[in-house]
């Protein structure tokens, strides 16, 4: 394995927090995946970093060289990429955009929207399910902006540096086959679905905990929950197999039927993160605008959101 920046990264907190179990918690990973990279680290570096005690980790000969090191190369590395980023936007050019975003129609709505009132722009975009891997794509410089999510009122993913504004707020709703005995209803209570299977697209934030409480609430334990990519979850639905989890904003697709969660048990909180440092504040505040405004026109083409939110504004 070749030593990489995040390797370091994971040294340092490892490092700052004093102990696996508070790092694991710092870096949002289970422990054990800690525990088995830190020695992947070690195996590369040549030795161990860290000896374990009752009170924590304390930093061996070789692991107090790799900390020393990492003072002087993590700060290099951040400067370097936030004087990159700005000279990219420096006068005389056309305006560039590297987007970043979980898969969903935001992330398309938001390129059309900027191709509107910036023309001559270029914009590139990567999609990822990981909104912490977004948010690392952000503080190494290699995303200008990152559209990603939490599940109802989550912090957002963290680094340092980066700042973080909301978007919008969509209730999660449930897809059903266009044949499922719910199709037909106005919403769907989670009680009602107590004996199905589930799909939905994975993420590393608390979504999944969040929903098996919600389910507890209701009075029973999920079956099985299958998380993969947004086609096979569309293709598990249309098909029966299961019940998939989606955000209000979800496209009409052939052979599905979106449907509100009765007392909207589950939230998607959207949104748009940047580098507080390397973006200036007229361009954060054009491009959250759009995205604002590019929102409101995904959610303007799911009818069964449009109805959702028409029942709300009634008196």
């Amino acid at each position: 394995m070749e030593l990489e920046l995040r390797h370091l990264k994971t040294v340092r907190a490892i490092a700052d927090a004093g102990s696996l179990t508070r790092a694991a918690t710092a870096l949002g990973l289970a422990q054990p995946a800690l525990s088995a990279q830190l020695k992947r680290i070690e195996r590369a570096l040549g030795g161990t970093l860290f000896e374990r005690g009752r009170h924590g980790v304390r930093a061996t000969p070789l692991g107090e060289l790799v900390l020393e090191r990492t003072r002087v190369v993590l700060p290099a590395v951040t400067e370097l990429q936030q004087e990159a980023a700005r000279f990219a936007r420096s006068p005389g050019g056309a305006a560039a955009f590297r987007l970043g975003g979980t898969h969903g129609p935001l992330l398309g709505a938001l390129v059309d929207r900027l191709a509107d009132v910036m023309p001559e722009a270029r914009v590139t975009t990567c999609a990822s399910w990981s909104e912490r891997q977004l948010a690392d794509l952000l503080a190494e410089g290699r995303l200008d902006f990152a559209l990603a999510g939490t599940c109802g009122s989550a912090a957002p993913p963290g680094a340092d540096g980066l700042a973080w504004c909301e978007v919008a707020v969509d209730p999660v709703f449930v897809m059903v086959s266009e044949a499922h005995a719910l199709a037909a209803a106005r919403e769907v209570g989670l009680n009602e679905l107590f004996d199905a299977q589930w799909a939905c697209v994975p993420g590393d934030g608390c979504f999944g905990d969040c929903f098996t409480a919600s389910c507890a609430r209701a009075g029973f334990t999920p079956r099985r929950m299958y998380e993969t990519d947004t086609s096979s979850v569309v293709h598990l639905v249309q098909v029966g197999r299961a019940v998939g989890l989606c955000r209000a904003t979800f496209p009409s697709t052939p052979g599905i039927v979106t449907r509100p969660l009765r007392d909207t048990p589950l939230a998607w909180r959207h949104l748009l993160g940047w580098h507080a440092v390397a973006q200036d504040a007229d361009t954060a505040a054009t491009v959250l605008a759009q995205a604002r405004t590019a929102h409101a026109s995904v959610a303007a083409r799911s009818d069964s959101y449009t109805e959702w939110l028409a029942a709300r504004r009634m008196p």
